[in-house]
């Protein structure tokens, strides 16, 4: 739990009006890859997202990391609910994962926001927030 509510804090840097936010944005840093944000689902208490770099190969854009997570504002906490990635190590079965998953996932979550936070990444309406076309290469 409280890794859930260390990662509430950190997307909350990366994007303090993500309750707000609605559709796909985009954050640019100097030397640093494109961050995609999508937000594909608002209720009162939760948000559903979707966060990637995508990386162009031969056949097209590769999305790596791939998260999406769901955020519960109510009480603070943001979990993985499926990660696609080529760095940890992880057999994710997002139908039935073990503990041990779940917690690796989160804390791939966490080290990966700070690393964002770090470089600059920001998803706010006062510097790097772009509202952008859905792309054609979307993970699922």
């Amino acid at each position: 739990m409280d890794l859930c509510e260390e990662n509430y804090r950190y997307l909350l840097k990366l994007a303090p009006e993500l309750r707000r936010l609605e559709g796909q944005f985009l954050s640019r840093v100097d030397n640093g890859m494109d961050l995609y944000l999508e937000v594909q689902e608002q209720t009162p208490y939760t948000t559903l997202i979707h966060l990637t770099y995508y990386f162009n190969h031969s056949e097209g854009q590769h999305p790596d990391p791939d998260i999406r997570l769901r955020v519960y504002h109510d009480s603070a906490q943001a979990e993985v609910l499926d990660l696609h990635q080529s760095v940890l190590q992880l057999d994710w079965d997002p139908h039935n994962p073990l503990l041990e998953q779940k917690w690796k996932a989160n804390l791939f979550l966490s080290k990966w926001l700070v690393y964002c936070i770090h470089q600059g990444h920001s998803f706010d309406s006062g510097s790097t927030l772009q509202n952008v076309r859905p792309l054609a290469a979307k993970a699922s």
